[in-house]
């Protein structure tokens, strides 16, 4: 991750966050290139203009920074992107002042448009149903498939745990699975039946796309690649297009769509928010609470296709 066209005194700054982050806190590989991103489209944009160019970071004002986003509004960046915008730079700056090399944090009180509030999309639980009905004993990829799907489902994992995940993380006898999430956190989640089941296929037919070449810690990949490497992101969301469209399913389905089915469906079931979040791996539990509006809208269709004052005639 690097710019060689930009001046190095925007650009060393950037690289000594994204090394801390990696090195200290852990970030993946996913969300610093997210950071590296931001920053290098913000840098490049103030190192062009004549007024802010020679200044860098730390000469930048809460003015000069609120500008700098007004322009990038007006260009046709969206509320939901300027708020990633600006919670990179709030982060930057915070490391910054950590390390000492400003003392103060000139996107802390940043004035942003509000984004619309979208729910995650999820899968009615028939849907899902439907889509983990495939014949898993067609061939090896099928059973990997399976095991991957029931998997993300069971446990709610994000794509990067996902993909991540060695096999000595398994516990089959307990049913358990130990997934890193972000910052580097560690938790234990349960594997339900029918994604034990899929596993234990899939764990039978594995070492037959194993490389012995491979370094140690490829070789213990959980889920492996037909070119017999680590499974990658892109090619697990290929896979569940793939499974949508053979099962029929009429919409775009990605990854992430099955862990939100997993909290909307054991939130309706169980109503335990807490409960939940560690699940999930939130840290806060206003990130999962935007679930408790999906159980409202399940709970309003009931309401209105049972209540006798409520029915439509």
């Amino acid at each position: 991750m690097s710019s060689p066209d930009l001046p190095l005194h925007w650009l060393e700054p950037v690289q000594r966050f994204l090394e801390y982050l990696r090195l200290e806190r852990g970030y993946s590989k996913q969300t610093l290139q997210t950071y590296h991103q931001q920053l290098i489209k913000l840098a490049k944009a103030w190192a062009e203009q004549t007024d802010t160019a020679a200044q860098g970071w730390f000469a930048l004002t809460d003015k000069q920074v609120q500008q700098q986003l007004l322009r990038f509004r007006k260009a046709g960046l969206s509320a939901r992107s300027l708020a990633l915008t600006a919670s990179t730079l709030r982060s930057f700056y915070r490391y910054a002042q950590q390390m000492g090399l400003t003392e103060t944090n000139p996107a802390q009180y940043l004035k942003l448009p509000k984004a619309s509030k979208t729910l995650p999309k999820q899968l009615e639980i028939e849907q899902l149903t439907h889509l983990l009905s495939f014949d898993s004993t067609e061939d090896i990829l099928a059973c990997r498939d399976k095991a991957m799907l029931e998997l993300f489902y069971s446990s709610g994992l994000r794509l990067a745990e996902l993909v991540s995940i060695n096999v000595p993380d398994l516990n089959l006898s307990e049913a358990q699975v130990r997934v890193t999430g972000k910052g580097n956190k560690m938790r234990l989640l349960p594997i339900g039946t029918m994604a034990l089941r899929a596993l234990k296929a899939w764990l039978a037919q594995r070492p037959a796309l194993l490389n012995a070449e491979q370094p140690m810690a490829e070789q213990q990949a959980l889920f492996l690649s037909i070119e017999r490497q680590r499974i990658s992101p892109r090619q697990v969301r290929e896979r569940v297009l793939h499974w949508a469209k053979q099962q029929g399913l009429g919409q775009h389905l990605h990854p992430h769509m099955l862990r939100h089915s997993f909290a909307s469906h054991l939130l309706q079931s169980s109503g335990d928010l807490r409960g939940v979040q560690e699940l999930l791996g939130h840290a806060n539990l206003s990130t999962t609470q935007v679930y408790t509006h999906l159980d409202f809208q399940h709970l309003a269709k009931v309401y209105d296709n049972a209540h006798p004052r409520a029915r439509k005639k």
